[in-house]
Protein backbone atom coordinates (compact mmCIF):
# COMPACT_ATOMS: atom_id res chain seq x y z
CA UNK A 1 0.00 0.00 0.00
CA UNK A 2 1.32 3.46 -1.07
CA UNK A 3 0.36 7.10 -1.66
CA UNK A 4 0.00 8.52 -4.65
CA UNK A 5 1.54 11.70 -5.31
CA UNK A 6 0.28 14.25 -5.26
CA UNK A 7 -2.56 13.26 -3.09
CA UNK A 8 -2.32 11.75 0.28
CA UNK A 9 -4.49 8.95 -0.35
CA UNK A 10 -3.50 5.15 -0.65
CA UNK A 11 -2.66 3.79 -3.90
CA UNK A 12 -4.31 4.55 -7.07
CA UNK A 13 -3.11 1.66 -8.42
CA UNK A 14 -3.67 -1.58 -6.82
CA UNK A 15 -3.37 -2.86 -3.39
CA UNK A 16 -2.88 -5.47 -1.19
CA UNK A 17 -4.70 -5.70 2.09
CA UNK A 18 -6.23 -8.83 2.65
CA UNK A 19 -3.42 -11.05 4.41
CA UNK A 20 -1.86 -10.92 0.61
CA UNK A 21 -4.32 -13.17 -0.72
CA UNK A 22 -6.51 -11.03 -3.10
CA UNK A 23 -5.68 -7.79 -4.27
CA UNK A 24 -7.95 -4.70 -4.36
CA UNK A 25 -8.44 -3.74 -7.41
CA UNK A 26 -8.51 -0.12 -8.07
CA UNK A 27 -8.99 0.04 -12.01
CA UNK A 28 -12.20 2.14 -11.91
CA UNK A 29 -10.78 4.55 -9.32
CA UNK A 30 -7.94 5.41 -11.55
CA UNK A 31 -10.37 5.62 -14.64
CA UNK A 32 -12.48 8.41 -12.83
CA UNK A 33 -9.28 10.01 -11.93
CA UNK A 34 -8.57 10.11 -15.42
CA UNK A 35 -11.29 11.76 -16.33
CA UNK A 36 -12.38 14.15 -13.72
CA UNK A 37 -8.80 15.26 -12.37
CA UNK A 38 -6.96 16.71 -15.97
CA UNK A 39 -9.29 19.22 -16.96
CA UNK A 40 -10.18 20.20 -13.52
CA UNK A 41 -6.21 20.31 -13.04
CA UNK A 42 -5.95 22.24 -16.00
CA UNK A 43 -8.23 25.14 -15.23
CA UNK A 44 -7.05 25.41 -11.52
CA UNK A 45 -3.41 25.89 -12.82
CA UNK A 46 -4.41 28.09 -15.92
CA UNK A 47 -6.22 30.58 -13.30
CA UNK A 48 -4.07 30.47 -10.51
CA UNK A 49 -0.94 31.12 -12.12
CA UNK A 50 -2.70 34.10 -14.11
CA UNK A 51 -3.87 35.86 -10.46
CA UNK A 52 -0.65 34.60 -8.21
CA UNK A 53 1.43 36.20 -11.30
CA UNK A 54 -0.54 39.23 -11.47
CA UNK A 55 -0.17 39.55 -7.37
CA UNK A 56 3.69 39.10 -7.38
CA UNK A 57 3.72 41.66 -10.94
CA UNK A 58 1.85 44.47 -8.71
CA UNK A 59 3.54 43.47 -5.32
CA UNK A 60 6.54 44.30 -6.74
CA UNK A 61 5.85 47.56 -9.18
CA UNK A 62 4.15 49.25 -6.31
CA UNK A 63 4.28 48.20 -3.05
CA UNK A 64 7.83 47.84 -3.12
CA UNK A 65 7.56 44.92 -0.21
CA UNK A 66 7.93 47.67 2.40
CA UNK A 67 5.91 46.30 5.13
CA UNK A 68 5.69 42.64 6.81
CA UNK A 69 1.71 42.44 5.19
CA UNK A 70 3.56 42.79 1.31
CA UNK A 71 5.93 40.50 1.98
CA UNK A 72 3.82 37.80 3.64
CA UNK A 73 1.91 38.18 0.25
CA UNK A 74 4.33 38.12 -1.62
CA UNK A 75 5.40 34.46 -0.10
CA UNK A 76 2.16 33.68 -0.18
CA UNK A 77 1.59 34.05 -3.93
CA UNK A 78 5.48 32.38 -4.39
CA UNK A 79 3.77 29.47 -2.53
CA UNK A 80 1.10 28.60 -4.94
CA UNK A 81 3.18 29.03 -7.99
CA UNK A 82 5.42 26.60 -6.42
CA UNK A 83 2.14 24.29 -5.23
CA UNK A 84 1.00 24.87 -9.44
CA UNK A 85 3.87 24.12 -10.93
CA UNK A 86 3.65 20.52 -10.14
CA UNK A 87 0.12 20.73 -11.85
CA UNK A 88 1.04 20.01 -15.33
CA UNK A 89 2.97 16.71 -14.27
CA UNK A 90 0.05 15.47 -12.43
CA UNK A 91 -2.05 16.21 -15.58
CA UNK A 92 -0.10 14.19 -17.60
CA UNK A 93 0.20 11.43 -14.89
CA UNK A 94 -3.22 11.14 -14.70
CA UNK A 95 -4.05 11.28 -18.68
CA UNK A 96 -1.47 8.51 -19.04
CA UNK A 97 -1.87 6.26 -16.08
CA UNK A 98 2.07 5.96 -16.04
CA UNK A 99 4.76 8.17 -14.82
CA UNK A 100 6.91 9.19 -17.79
CA UNK A 101 9.49 10.93 -15.97
CA UNK A 102 12.60 10.15 -13.94
CA UNK A 103 12.73 8.96 -10.50
CA UNK A 104 14.45 12.36 -9.45
CA UNK A 105 11.57 14.28 -10.48
CA UNK A 106 9.08 11.81 -8.87
CA UNK A 107 10.64 13.14 -5.61
CA UNK A 108 11.97 16.80 -6.75
CA UNK A 109 7.85 17.46 -7.52
CA UNK A 110 6.46 15.51 -4.65
CA UNK A 111 8.65 17.50 -2.26
CA UNK A 112 7.61 20.75 -4.36
CA UNK A 113 3.83 20.12 -3.60
CA UNK A 114 4.14 19.39 0.36
CA UNK A 115 6.40 22.36 0.60
CA UNK A 116 3.66 24.77 -1.59
CA UNK A 117 1.60 23.23 0.61
CA UNK A 118 2.49 24.00 3.90
CA UNK A 119 4.32 26.82 3.20
CA UNK A 120 0.92 28.28 1.95
CA UNK A 121 -0.90 26.84 5.37
CA UNK A 122 2.11 28.83 7.28
CA UNK A 123 1.99 32.48 5.69
CA UNK A 124 -2.02 32.09 6.31
CA UNK A 125 -1.05 31.95 9.64
CA UNK A 126 1.57 34.56 9.53
CA UNK A 127 -1.31 37.11 8.25
CA UNK A 128 -3.09 36.37 10.92
CA UNK A 129 -0.97 37.02 13.11
CA UNK A 130 0.04 40.27 11.38
CA UNK A 131 -3.53 41.46 11.15
CA UNK A 132 -3.85 41.13 14.93
CA UNK A 133 -0.47 42.66 16.22
CA UNK A 134 -1.46 45.81 13.88
CA UNK A 135 -5.13 45.87 15.55
CA UNK A 136 -4.91 44.42 18.95
CA UNK A 137 -1.49 45.26 19.56
CA UNK A 138 -1.02 48.61 17.38
CA UNK A 139 1.82 50.18 19.51
CA UNK A 140 3.94 46.80 20.36
CA UNK A 141 3.11 46.49 15.98
CA UNK A 142 5.25 49.16 15.34
CA UNK A 143 8.16 47.44 16.79
CA UNK A 144 8.06 44.22 14.84
CA UNK A 145 6.17 44.82 11.85
CA UNK A 146 8.97 45.79 10.32
CA UNK A 147 10.86 44.64 6.66
CA UNK A 148 13.50 42.74 8.41
CA UNK A 149 11.06 40.78 10.74
CA UNK A 150 9.38 39.79 8.12
CA UNK A 151 12.03 38.47 5.78
CA UNK A 152 12.97 36.54 9.44
CA UNK A 153 9.90 35.00 9.79
CA UNK A 154 9.84 34.40 6.46
CA UNK A 155 12.64 32.40 5.98
CA UNK A 156 11.25 30.51 9.15
CA UNK A 157 8.53 29.51 7.23
CA UNK A 158 9.96 27.98 4.44
CA UNK A 159 12.23 26.36 6.70
CA UNK A 160 9.53 24.28 8.62
CA UNK A 161 7.38 24.16 5.35
CA UNK A 162 10.69 22.35 4.20
CA UNK A 163 11.08 20.09 6.87
CA UNK A 164 7.96 19.04 7.12
CA UNK A 165 8.23 17.88 3.70
CA UNK A 166 11.06 15.55 4.20
CA UNK A 167 9.08 12.43 3.62
CA UNK A 168 7.75 13.42 0.19
CA UNK A 169 11.19 14.40 -0.92
CA UNK A 170 12.89 11.00 0.46
CA UNK A 171 10.24 8.44 0.43
CA UNK A 172 9.08 9.43 -3.22
CA UNK A 173 10.19 7.04 -6.22
CA UNK A 174 8.78 5.73 -9.21
CA UNK A 175 7.99 1.76 -9.43
CA UNK A 176 6.87 -0.65 -12.18
CA UNK A 177 3.45 -2.14 -11.31
CA UNK A 178 1.74 -4.37 -13.74
CA UNK A 179 1.60 -2.34 -16.90
CA UNK A 180 2.16 1.00 -16.17
CA UNK A 181 4.72 2.95 -13.99
CA UNK A 182 3.86 4.94 -10.95
CA UNK A 183 5.20 7.90 -8.77
CA UNK A 184 4.66 7.60 -5.37
CA UNK A 185 5.12 7.75 -1.55
CA UNK A 186 6.45 3.73 -0.78
CA UNK A 187 7.26 3.46 3.11
CA UNK A 188 9.05 0.75 4.39
CA UNK A 189 6.40 -2.11 4.75
CA UNK A 190 7.27 -2.64 8.75
CA UNK A 191 6.09 0.71 9.66
CA UNK A 192 3.92 1.07 6.64
CA UNK A 193 0.79 1.96 8.69
CA UNK A 194 2.88 4.32 10.74
CA UNK A 195 3.93 6.34 8.31
CA UNK A 196 0.57 6.76 6.85
CA UNK A 197 -1.08 7.59 10.48
CA UNK A 198 1.89 9.63 10.95
CA UNK A 199 1.77 11.76 7.57
CA UNK A 200 -2.48 11.78 7.67
CA UNK A 201 -1.91 13.10 11.49
CA UNK A 202 0.75 15.95 10.56
CA UNK A 203 -1.51 17.39 7.81
CA UNK A 204 -4.17 17.48 9.68
CA UNK A 205 -2.42 19.14 12.71
CA UNK A 206 -0.63 21.59 11.05
CA UNK A 207 -3.27 22.05 8.15
CA UNK A 208 -6.27 22.11 10.23
CA UNK A 209 -5.80 22.33 13.69
CA UNK A 210 -3.27 24.65 13.95
CA UNK A 211 -4.64 27.31 11.69
CA UNK A 212 -8.02 26.96 13.11
CA UNK A 213 -6.84 27.56 16.57
CA UNK A 214 -4.34 30.65 15.81
CA UNK A 215 -7.86 31.96 13.92
CA UNK A 216 -9.91 31.74 16.69
CA UNK A 217 -7.83 33.47 18.76
CA UNK A 218 -6.60 36.19 16.69
CA UNK A 219 -9.65 37.12 15.00
CA UNK A 220 -11.78 37.02 18.27
CA UNK A 221 -9.67 39.65 19.63
CA UNK A 222 -9.56 41.52 16.00
CA UNK A 223 -13.23 41.19 16.13
CA UNK A 224 -13.70 42.45 19.61
CA UNK A 225 -11.70 45.66 19.14
CA UNK A 226 -13.70 46.42 15.83
CA UNK A 227 -17.00 45.92 17.44
CA UNK A 228 -16.17 48.47 20.30
CA UNK A 229 -16.65 51.20 18.03
CA UNK A 230 -19.12 49.98 15.29
CA UNK A 231 -19.15 51.94 11.83
CA UNK A 232 -20.17 50.93 8.43
CA UNK A 233 -16.09 50.51 7.71
CA UNK A 234 -15.17 48.03 10.68
CA UNK A 235 -18.30 45.92 9.75
CA UNK A 236 -16.97 45.28 6.57
CA UNK A 237 -13.49 44.40 8.09
CA UNK A 238 -15.46 42.12 10.00
CA UNK A 239 -17.23 40.30 7.26
CA UNK A 240 -13.91 40.23 5.46
CA UNK A 241 -12.37 38.34 8.28
CA UNK A 242 -15.33 35.83 8.87
CA UNK A 243 -15.10 35.63 4.99
CA UNK A 244 -11.49 34.47 4.91
CA UNK A 245 -11.83 32.25 8.20
CA UNK A 246 -14.57 30.21 5.82
CA UNK A 247 -13.25 30.07 2.82
CA UNK A 248 -10.08 28.75 3.76
CA UNK A 249 -11.67 25.74 6.21
CA UNK A 250 -14.65 25.01 3.65
CA UNK A 251 -12.00 24.83 0.98
CA UNK A 252 -9.39 22.14 2.61
CA UNK A 253 -11.15 20.88 5.51
CA UNK A 254 -13.03 17.96 3.50
CA UNK A 255 -9.60 17.05 2.40
CA UNK A 256 -7.84 17.11 5.53
CA UNK A 257 -10.59 14.41 7.02
CA UNK A 258 -10.71 12.02 4.07
CA UNK A 259 -7.13 11.64 4.25
CA UNK A 260 -7.56 11.07 8.01
CA UNK A 261 -10.26 8.51 7.40
CA UNK A 262 -8.21 6.60 5.17
CA UNK A 263 -5.32 6.28 7.14
CA UNK A 264 -6.95 4.90 9.95
CA UNK A 265 -9.16 2.77 7.97
CA UNK A 266 -8.33 -0.35 8.68
CA UNK A 267 -9.33 -0.01 11.95
CA UNK A 268 -12.57 1.88 11.07
CA UNK A 269 -13.92 -0.51 8.09
CA UNK A 270 -14.89 -4.30 8.09
CA UNK A 271 -14.96 -4.32 4.07
CA UNK A 272 -11.35 -2.60 3.40
CA UNK A 273 -11.51 -3.17 -0.12
CA UNK A 274 -14.47 -1.28 -0.50
CA UNK A 275 -15.12 1.46 1.44
CA UNK A 276 -10.72 1.85 0.81
CA UNK A 277 -12.32 2.45 -3.34
CA UNK A 278 -15.11 4.71 -1.44
CA UNK A 279 -12.36 6.67 -0.21
CA UNK A 280 -9.84 7.07 -3.03
CA UNK A 281 -12.93 8.94 -4.57
CA UNK A 282 -13.63 10.94 -1.90
CA UNK A 283 -10.45 12.27 -1.83
CA UNK A 284 -9.54 13.28 -5.47
CA UNK A 285 -12.78 14.69 -5.71
CA UNK A 286 -11.97 16.74 -2.07
CA UNK A 287 -8.67 17.47 -3.78
CA UNK A 288 -9.56 19.67 -6.59
CA UNK A 289 -11.67 21.36 -3.90
CA UNK A 290 -8.34 21.71 -1.98
CA UNK A 291 -6.28 22.77 -4.94
CA UNK A 292 -9.37 25.68 -6.04
CA UNK A 293 -7.91 27.62 -3.12
CA UNK A 294 -4.75 28.46 -4.93
CA UNK A 295 -7.26 30.32 -7.33
CA UNK A 296 -9.32 32.49 -4.74
CA UNK A 297 -6.30 33.33 -2.86
CA UNK A 298 -5.53 36.43 -5.01
CA UNK A 299 -9.40 37.63 -4.54
CA UNK A 300 -9.49 37.55 -0.78
CA UNK A 301 -5.87 38.15 -0.06
CA UNK A 302 -4.90 40.88 -2.55
CA UNK A 303 -7.43 42.00 -4.89
CA UNK A 304 -10.13 43.27 -2.12
CA UNK A 305 -8.08 46.42 -1.38
CA UNK A 306 -9.12 49.58 -3.14
CA UNK A 307 -5.82 50.63 -3.26
CA UNK A 308 -4.48 47.11 -4.70
CA UNK A 309 -7.57 47.08 -7.65
CA UNK A 310 -6.13 50.69 -8.42
CA UNK A 311 -2.48 49.61 -9.04
CA UNK A 312 -3.97 46.32 -10.91
CA UNK A 313 -5.85 48.53 -13.18
CA UNK A 314 -2.45 50.81 -13.92
CA UNK A 315 -0.43 47.05 -14.36
CA UNK A 316 -3.02 45.98 -16.87
CA UNK A 317 -2.70 49.29 -18.89
CA UNK A 318 0.70 48.75 -19.40
CA UNK A 319 0.60 45.56 -20.13
CA UNK A 320 -2.10 45.49 -22.83
CA UNK A 321 -2.66 47.81 -25.86
CA UNK A 322 -4.42 51.16 -25.98
CA UNK A 323 -7.29 49.96 -28.15
CA UNK A 324 -7.46 46.55 -25.89
CA UNK A 325 -7.78 48.94 -23.31
CA UNK A 326 -10.57 51.53 -24.72
CA UNK A 327 -12.82 48.52 -25.10
CA UNK A 328 -12.42 47.21 -21.11
CA UNK A 329 -14.37 49.98 -19.12
CA UNK A 330 -12.77 48.53 -15.92
CA UNK A 331 -9.57 50.06 -17.58
CA UNK A 332 -10.80 52.53 -19.57
CA UNK A 333 -12.05 54.36 -16.82
CA UNK A 334 -10.67 56.49 -13.87
CA UNK A 335 -13.75 57.04 -11.39
CA UNK A 336 -13.31 54.11 -9.59
CA UNK A 337 -10.46 55.60 -8.77
CA UNK A 338 -11.36 59.23 -8.17
CA UNK A 339 -14.43 58.23 -6.18
CA UNK A 340 -11.81 56.24 -4.32
CA UNK A 341 -9.86 59.33 -2.65
CA UNK A 342 -8.22 57.37 0.56
CA UNK A 343 -5.77 58.76 2.13
CA UNK A 344 -2.08 56.36 2.45
CA UNK A 345 -2.51 55.27 5.49
CA UNK A 346 -6.01 54.26 5.36
CA UNK A 347 -5.51 52.76 2.32
CA UNK A 348 -2.99 50.43 3.59
CA UNK A 349 -4.90 49.75 6.41
CA UNK A 350 -7.64 48.58 4.03
CA UNK A 351 -5.08 46.62 1.89
CA UNK A 352 -3.95 44.82 4.98
CA UNK A 353 -7.15 43.85 6.60
CA UNK A 354 -8.15 42.61 3.17
CA UNK A 355 -5.18 40.54 2.84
Amino acid sequence: METSAPTTNYDMTTEYDYEGITPCQKGEVRAFGAQLLPPLYSLVFIIGLVGNILVLLVLMQHKRLKSMTSIYLLNLAISDLLFLFTLPFWIDYKLKDDWNFSDGTCKLLSGFYYTGLYSEIFFIILLTVDRYLAIVHAVFALQVRTVIFGLITSGGAWALALLASVPGFYFSKIQWEFSHTTCSLHFPHETLKAWKQFQALKLNMLGLVLPLLVMIICYTEIIRILLKRPNEKKAKAVRLIFVIMVVFFLFWTPYNLAILVSAFQDSLFADECRQSKQLDLAIQVTEVIAYTHCCVNPVIYAFVGERFRRYLRQLLRQLLSTSLVKRLPFLSTDRLERASSVTPSTAEQELSAGF
